[in-house]
């Protein structure tokens, strides 16, 4: 899914981004459980490369 490395300030938008989504009631995409925070979850996804979302990259910062 990633083909670079996300740098620090994309990590963090989408994990919280992720995490926003399954507080207000998104299915999370891995096995948790029932009292997990949020954040957490979306850090799994995260590690675990089955986040739905992707940072776009204009070419001009590259």
């Amino acid at each position: 899914m990633q083909s670079r490395k996300d740098t620090r300030f994309e990590k963090a938008r989408l994990i919280g981004s992720r995490a926003l989504q399954i507080s207000m009631g998104a299915k999370p995409l891995v096995e948790f459980d029932p009292d997990e925070d949020p954040i957490k979850i979306a850090i799994h996804e995260y590690e675990e490369g089955i986040l739905p979302l992707d940072a776009v990259v204009k070419d001009e910062y590259r």
